[in-house]
């Protein structure tokens, strides 16, 4: 029978007054978010200084493998001036890398945001000091030897792994770990773009794996701090500041151009980046010395074109601003693919935003003046959110990251359109993100779809079999099992109850005992101590019941009124808690099809259910 939807909440009306049943509320929640929110602000601040302390250390290393200076000054690895020598810089910064991970830690390897994915859906959201420690560590020495990678993926694993340990030293659940982790690596990210709405987003779109208060408020808290703590450690304003004009009426088809040639190369630079991957796996010596032989590329792209090198945020910003020729962005993009899909199939340590937003608003700034509609200044930018939204499959942290970056309000509509459409590509070409295809290669699978579940939806008292069949508990153990457990049995166990208040459950095993022992004549209110037995309020929701069904391994379990009086009101069963599965299944699969309405007779057919094919 089709579950039908009921009120969230009993209603009783009176006059003009209506009366709420204030039990039921939007949210399920408690105050120890209050003290989550309090930690999680910390969390930000540590978050801030681990994330300033990793641009320091880029810089320090930058400074002694580049210029052999012992500095923290912010220099750019395209003013050195070694020559031929360069190529050697990025061999010996991968050999150091592969050093420290396999005599420190393996988990330095790889670009951070899977490993952090990884640690909350597999692995209780734990992450060891030695990662925190290893990390910033080993991806300050990649890039600062020229590693084309950007510091917000180590910063996302090392700010997680502040969250983690915090979390570990007070003692709390998964849930609250996985919420503290992710709040460290959103906090890393705003701290070093200066992006706190989309640090959120990005929270939201691919760490979190659900919007609830518990999650959500400590994870902006910790943003927020971390957005406040900024200025006082690197500046304020935007990363890149830009203001272009208004797109015309071919922006749209512009936009969606745009993102359909972003979609398509973030999915020949996913496909590329594994094919390497591959290609490493296969050498036959240790993957220790992988990084080192990555290096040798990216010493030899570096010799050619040096602005490849290192993080490159001076770059992305000539870009935005169309400063450089045709000629030198192309040489850019092309040894920025080529060195960034090596160097990270190497197993080196580094992230992939900068470098996404480099090729994506390279592109642009390519195929900008070609693009009808509007400002060509726009171009790169539109290009770079795509690339970043299509490979990272989240488009609206996308959108809102490269606002937050620019400050520039004209470019939201055009940002969203080309967004949009790259996510649509990649979502519709691609069975896996860059992300998730690692994990999946570790042997776990990650369904990016997610909503609210139907058991949340929904409360006990809207599922529960109100029509209860009961045993009276004075009378003796032998009626009951004649009565009740004959061959007209209908339930596996019934509800005990005297006088319409429950005592408990009971079955044919736990009567069955009493008789083999000769309490045949025992009163069936006898067999039960003065322990509670195991209820279901009618308030709760389906997921709170479903979950303690699992963990006592039960198949029912009796409703009753409050904990107070125990009057019962009826029983839920497993059975039940499928009903609110079947209702979103109906409303997945069955369509209302409207038959054409006549107008000479005046009247309207009724609708007509078809139900779906399956997916």
């Amino acid at each position: 029978m089709q579950l039908v939807a009921h009120q969230r909440f009993s209603i009783r009306q009176s006059g003009s007054n209506v009366h709420v049943n204030a039990s039921k509320g939007d949210f399920a929640t408690d105050t120890r978010l209050l003290r989550i929110t309090a930690i999680a602000a910390v969390v930000g601040i540590l978050s801030t200084l681990a994330a300033d302390f990793l641009l320091h250390l880029i810089r320090f290393f930058t400074n002694v493998f580049f210029f052999q200076t012992i500095s923290i000054g912010n220099h750019s690895p395209a003013a050195n001036t070694l020559g031929l020598w360069v190529v050697v810089v990025p061999v010996i910064g991968g050999l150091i890398v592969g050093l420290i991970a396999r005599f420190g830690s393996e988990q330095i390897r790889g670009h951070g945001i899977p490993e952090a994915i990884e640690a909350i859906l597999f692995g209780k959201s734990k992450m060891s000091p030695t990662v925190a420690v290893l990390k910033p560590l080993a991806s300050a020495i990649a890039i600062g030897s020229g590693g084309p990678f950007g510091a917000e993926g180590p910063i996302i694993m090392t700010g997680g792994a502040i969250g983690s340990l915090i979390a570990q030293f007070f003692h709390l659940s998964s849930g609250e770990r996985k919420t503290l982790l992710v709040a460290g690596a959103v906090a890393g990210m705003t701290a070093v773009f200066g992006t706190p709405v989309a640090a959120v987003l990005l929270a939201v779109e691919l760490l979190l794996f659900e919007l609830r208060p518990r999650s959500l408020l400590p994870v902006a808290v910790s943003c927020a701090v971390a957005g406040f703590a900024r200025p006082l450690l690197m500046g304020s304003g935007p990363l890149f500041p830009l203001q272009t004009l208004p797109l015309g009426p071919l922006g749209l088809a512009s936009c969606a151009i745009a993102g359909l040639i972003t979609g398509a190369l973030s999915w020949a630079l996913s496909s590329w980046l594994y094919k390497v991957e591959d290609a490493f796996a296969r050498l036959p010596f240790h993957w220790m010395w992988w990084p080192a032989l990555g290096g040798v590329v990216v010493g030899i792209g570096g010799y050619f074109q040096p602005r490849a090198l290192g993080v490159g945020y001076d770059v992305i910003g000539d870009l935005l601003l169309n400063r450089l020729t045709l000629s030198v962005v192309l040489a850019i993009v092309l040894v920025k693919a080529v060195i960034w899909v090596i160097a990270l199939g190497s197993g080196t340590s580094g992230g992939v935003l900068a470098p996404l937003l480099m090729m994506g608003a390279g592109v642009g700034a390519v195929l900008g003046p070609s693009m009808p509609g509007g400002d060509p200044a726009v171009w790169p930018l539109v290009f770079m959110a795509a690339a970043l939204g299509g490979m990272m499959r989240a488009p609206i942290m996308a959108v809102v990251f490269a606002f937050e970056l620019t400050h520039d309000a004209n470019a939201l509509l055009p940002l969203l359109t080309a967004a949009a459409v790259s996510y649509g590509f990649t979502v519709l070409f691609m069975r896996r993100s860059i992300l998730t295809e690692k994990i999946a290669r570790r042997g776990y699978h990650i369904y990016r779809e997610y909503g609210i579940d139907p058991l949340e939806r929904h409360h006990v008292d809207e599922v529960m079999t109100r029509d209860v069949k009961t045993i009276d508990a004075d009378i003796s153990v032998a009626d009951a099992l004649e009565r009740h457990f004959g061959p007209q049995q209908a339930h596996r166990a019934y509800p005990v109850v005297r006088d319409g208040v429950l005592v408990g459950m009971t079955d044919r095993r736990m009567l069955g005992t009493a008789t083999d022992s000769g309490g045949g004549a025992t009163r069936v209110a006898d067999l039960f101590g003065s322990e509670r037995p195991e209820i279901a309020l009618p308030d709760e929701t389906c997921r709170h019941v479903a979950a303690r069904l699992a963990v006592r391994s039960l198949d029912r379990v009796p409703v009753v009124a409050d904990e107070t009086t125990y009057r019962l009101l009826g029983i839920v069963s497993r059975h039940d808690l499928v009903k609110p599965s079947l209702s979103i299944f109906n409303e997945e699969r069955e369509r209302e099809q409207f038959r054409s309405v006549s107008l000479t007779r005046g009247k309207r057919s009724a609708p007509v259910k078809d139900r779906a094919p399956p997916h």
